[in-house]
């Protein structure tokens, strides 16, 4: 009541009061925090000796409390101490709250400190990561997120051991949700050892162990890892080599085969290597031939009844998404599953993988095996002395390559070979037979190339990133700077004294303003009445996901009070008002804030519309309905520029199946002016620009 009626007298009450603050109830600190907050936005030279009490209530029993005193902690004031507590608290709270949602919502208080307090969170890290020990995969992926981002050559090795760790408790089929959880670990080494390379040896052969993972995006993780490590880390390359080939035939997954292959052919350097790589390719695929003659007869006879078993792998095909865009053609099921084929009876006891994907209709992975053998040869010819050898292993992989091509011909798979592996098989077939210098160096040295020019690239964009995310701060000029040196310190704490201190630095190096901000707000202002109407209204419009805040200002330009004025709103499409309308008294030439909620449930095109209604107070009778403009929300105010990995793009592509084609008339002739003018009209990112 005093809070509200006499703010003065609140005020001596709570420094009469003051050691007694700890034993007063929830409700009553609670409004004791409301007030402090009240008193220091009108007061900010005052707001030192209320910092103690803030502190002080963080020992309260209550986690609301709790909450709103770090809150208040971090809106008040800029003190490393000040933050720290803050720090601290939302760290505890993460850990003793069972509530995911009150989880989530710390989380997000400790990504804007780290925003602008990073070298204080940087110290929290450990503390921030003992919420992986929730369930919850939202909660897991937001503690990684912004663990990523506070590592530092200090922390690094305790970040690293902790993601071990947990790696290794993914082992244990005990959540349904492991083998996600691993592909976000595995991400996040990842992350790690391209910041901080020295830990990549640590963790590489960890990793390793999972590429034979029943989740696909998991195992294709680790393998892209391995890929950018062994290329980043040329002493590690041997060490990795010999562990991929002795953990090559527990790959279960196409796509995972593929990368592989290319880094067994790219790397393996050394005579023992190639020779190695030669033999375990070898094995994987067992005896040939692939089927014999009398099989396949078999096969056009029984054709049907192999199709329906073989139903759940190779039926189901679609175009697969390459790294430049491209499609080729691929099983869908064999992403995720195999089924052992039933083609060679004599030797299921001994079918590798390589056989098992192949003889299942994959024949894209037939075409990156072939063009591994074919590397792995041409490098054989280079390091090996004996001619006879180098003959043997080339006449040992056309027989591979051919036996290929012939399964692709026959009649005993349901589907044939596709055209782009066929010609990719073919030209491996007469790279082999008639090599030149030319093109040995094509296949040899251009391919790695092109790879270490993506990573190049890949780097560039990342840093160009962190540069733009990077806060740019000024100084305005003539601003005033005080230099607490020469300000009295009679009466202030060592906390009022860092307080104020953070403050002058911030106003001094310009973080206090924020120009772009309030250009941007004012472009987002909408005039809802007319400036001869008695009651003038603007709406300020802030679109957050799946919320809509209208911020409407409303002024009385009468010389009468209005009495029950009330802001009716309606809106068309998927959106729907939060909360009912509540009635408001205007005082003369006055103005009111009134703020109003819309959920959205689809993105597309709204409109709002509605009316402002009230009683003048001379005529009590008689309602005043002033329309408002209609406020179109348009569906751009939902899309903003993104980036994303061309591995995640492609997984999200084939699941949510976004292709539509739509015809254009344009008269833009040039391609890449037709490319910027689409990303500037759709307001999105290019993720490959030319």
């Amino acid at each position: 009541m005093l809070f509200s009626c006499a703010q003065d007298r609140a005020i001596n009450y709570l420094f009469t009061n003051i050691d007694r603050i700890n034993d007063w109830g929830e409700q009553l600190q609670m409004v004791v925090l409301e007030l402090i907050r009240k008193v220091c936005r009108s007061n900010k030279g005052e707001k030192g000796k209320y910092i103690k009490i803030i502190i002080s209530l963080l020992n309260a029993p209550s986690t609301a409390v709790i909450y709103e005193c770090a809150s208040t902690l971090v809106s008040l004031s800029s003190a490393p101490t000040a933050i720290r507590a803050a720090a601290t608290t939302y760290c505890q709270l993460l850990l003793s709250q069972s509530d995911n949602n009150v989880k989530l919502i710390v989380l997000d208080r400790l990504n804007e400190l780290k925003s602008s307090n990073r070298d204080i969170m940087v110290e929290m890290v450990m503390d921030v990561l003992r919420a992986l020990s929730t369930p919850n995969l939202d909660i897991r992926r937001k503690t990684l997120d912004i663990a990523l981002e506070l590592i530092t050559p200090r922390n690094i090795d305790e970040v690293v051991m902790m993601l071990k760790k947990e790696v290794v408790k993914t082992q244990s089929g005990e959540h349904e949700k492991n083998g996600e959880y691993r592909q976000m670990l595995v991400q996040a080494i990842h992350t790690c050892a391209i910041k901080f390379p020295e830990v990549a040896s640590t963790v590489v052969h960890l990793l390793m162990d999972f590429l034979g993972d029943t989740n696909v995006a998991s195992a294709m993780d680790v393998v892209v890892f391995v890929r950018e490590i062994i290329e980043t880390n040329p002493k590690l390359r041997i060490s990795i080599i010999t562990r991929l080939l002795d953990t090559f035939y527990q790959i279960r997954a196409a796509r995972v085969c593929s990368c592989a292959l290319w880094i067994i052919g790219e790397y393996c350097l050394s005579l023992s290597e190639v020779e190695s790589g030669i033999a375990t390719i070898k094995q994987c695929l067992g005896d040939l031939p692939f089927y014999t003659p009398a099989e396949e007869g078999e096969g056009q006879e029984a054709a049907k009844p192999i199709q329906q078993v073989n139903s759940a792998t190779v039926s189901s095909r679609r175009p697969a998404i390459l790294a430049d865009g491209t499609y080729a053609t691929q099983s869908a099921a064999l992403e995720t599953a195999m089924s052992p084929p039933t083609l060679v009876q004599g030797s299921l006891s001994s079918i590798g993988n390589l056989r098992s994907l192949i003889l299942s209709g994959d024949f894209f992975l037939g075409a990156v095996v072939a063009c591994t053998l074919t590397k792995l040869v041409l490098r054989l010819e280079e390091v090996q002395t004996s001619k006879v050898q180098v003959n043997k292993a080339t006449t040992q992989a056309l027989l591979i390559i051919v036996s290929m091509l012939q399964l692709g011909r026959s009649s005993i798979l349901p589907h044939p070979i596709d055209n782009d592996s066929y010609d990719r098989i073919v030209l491996c077939i007469r790279l082999l037979c008639n090599t030149g210098d030319e093109i040995r160096k094509i296949w040899l040295q251009s391919c790695r190339q092109s790879f270490v020019k993506m990573l190049a690239d890949k780097q560039r964009r990342e840093t160009e990133e962190i540069k733009a995310k990077a806060q740019i701060s000024n100084a305005q000029p003539d601003d005033l700077i005080d230099f607490y040196h020469l300000k009295s310190r009679k009466g202030m704490s060592q906390l009022e004294l860092e307080d104020e201190v953070q403050d002058d630095l911030k106003r001094a190096t310009g973080e206090f303003t924020k120009d772009a901000d309030d250009a941007n707000k004012l472009n987002r202002i909408l005039q809802l009445t007319g400036f001869s109407d008695p009651v003038y209204a603007e709406a300020y419009v802030t679109v957050h996901h799946y919320d809509i805040v209208l911020d409407v200002t409303v002024i009385n330009r009468t010389k009468e009070t209005l009495q029950n004025l009330c802001l009716e709103l309606a809106t068309m499409g998927d959106l729907k008002l939060v909360e009912r309308p509540q009635n408001y008294t205007l005082a003369p030439e006055s103005s009111k804030q009134i703020k109003a909620n819309i959920k959205v449930s689809s993105t597309e095109t709204g409109v709002i519309f509605g009316n402002i209604v009230y009683e003048t107070s001379s005529n009590v009778l008689e309602r005043t309905v002033i329309v408002l403009n209609d406020i179109h929300i348009d569906i751009m105010d939902y899309i903003s520029p993104a980036s994303c990995a061309d591995v995640a793009f492609r997984t999200m592509w084939a699941e949510f199946e976004w292709e539509n084609k739509v015809a254009v008339n344009t008269v833009l002739q040039d391609e890449r002016e037709f490319l910027n003018h689409i990303i500037k009209s759709t307001n999105m990112k290019c993720l490959t620009p030319p």
